[in-house]
């Protein structure tokens, strides 16, 4: 009898086990830091794969307000070095918990208007638990574990620099397979 997908009602082969890849590669996990714009779409195409059920993104964008406060812009700097080799150990963390095929993460330096894209995740898997899964466990990682900082200049002339939120990351569980 065929087995139930972890995340669907279709049927799956007995003894099947979708295509993915424990260790992190460059050929199918993206790392980009720039001071360009960002494209969804370009970063999609990277993760896009036959063996894919499943593209899940996040695409974070500046807000013109921050607590009560009106934003012109943000202001990104990284210590792109560390964050890569930071950002291919998150990978590795993800692919131990879901079964996916390619990562993108896609993150701007520099000054990045209201309405722009500052930070873009993107996963493939077999299926859509994995894909989203994944993409949630990442990005809040990211906001973790990178060392990316954010200065947010306001309106009336000031600046901060901005520290992230506290993050549980132990309510990433592995996808039931």
């Amino acid at each position: 009898m065929a087995a139930q997908g972890p995340c669907c009602n279709h049927q799956l082969p007995d003894n099947y086990v979708p295509k993915h890849y424990k260790d992190t590669d460059d050929s199918y996990d993206h790392f980009l830091i720039s001071a360009e714009p960002l494209s969804l779409d370009r970063a999609c195409a990277l993760v896009r794969d036959d063996s894919a059920g499943a593209i899940s993104s996040f695409e974070g964008t500046t807000r013109n307000t921050f607590n009560g406060k009106h934003v012109i812009k943000l202001e990104y700097e990284a210590y792109e070095s560390m964050a890569r080799k930071e950002w291919y150990s998150i990978v590795k963390e993800a692919r131990s918990k879901y079964h996916i095929l390619s990562t993108v993460m896609h993150h701007r330096i520099g000054e990045v208007a209201v309405g722009q894209t500052s930070v873009i995740i993107a996963v493939s898997s077999a299926h859509r638990g994995d894909a989203l899964n994944a993409v949630h466990f990442l990005i809040d990682s990211l906001k973790v574990r990178l060392p990316i900082w954010k200065k947010e200049l306001l309106d009336d002339g000031s600046d901060s620099w901005k520290e992230n939120e506290a993050i549980d990351l132990s309510v990433h569980k592995p996808t039931a397979h």
